[in-house]
């Protein structure tokens, strides 16, 4: 059985888009590589560096994931061919890992939130999806306590090392 690799193992060649807010905002419990169903010209401004994925999300319907609020430009030459820039996009996954996705989102009342947009090594765009549980305020001042000590901590063992 295959099991979802850690955000870590995942072959990012050039990373176009990055949700930062996505760790800070949510708990994130597993990771998952998708792959995205993409026009000719959202694959061009891709390229060109252009995107963002703040506010948008993933969800499962008819046994599909599908990003939603995803925001890539219009292509600058791509005339009368282009491309509608916030359209939903489908995103491939293999039918185990949209069912944990599912089940996810049904029973435990999580969330797929994509936490960025890549080439891989093959020049394929792919999508990086979480399954994460929204964070409470307090676990918000929690993170960011722990951040600050971890900078603080580097800091001392500089001067001291």
């Amino acid at each position: 059985m295959a099991r979802p690799q850690s955000a870590a193992e995942f072959d990012k060649k050039k990373v176009v888009a990055e949700n930062r807010r996505a760790r800070f905002d949510y708990a994130v419990e597993q990771v998952f590589e998708a792959g995205i169903a993409l026009q000719g010209t959202e694959v061009k401004s891709l390229r060109f560096g252009e995107g963002t994925i703040a506010e948008s999300y993933a969800e499962v319907t008819g046994g599909e994931v599908w990003l939603i609020n995803a925001n890539i430009p219009e292509f600058s030459h791509g005339n009368r061919f282009n491309h509608e820039p916030r359209r939903p996009r489908k995103l491939l996954l293999n039918g185990r890992e949209i069912n944990k996705l599912h089940a996810g989102v049904m029973r435990q009342g999580m969330t797929i939130v994509p936490l960025s947009v890549y080439f891989n090594s093959r020049g394929r765009a792919k999508v990086e999806l979480a399954l994460a549980k929204g964070k409470k305020a307090h676990d918000k001042r929690e993170s960011i306590k722990e951040r600050d000590w971890k900078r603080d901590k580097q800091r001392l063992l500089k001067d001291r090392g």
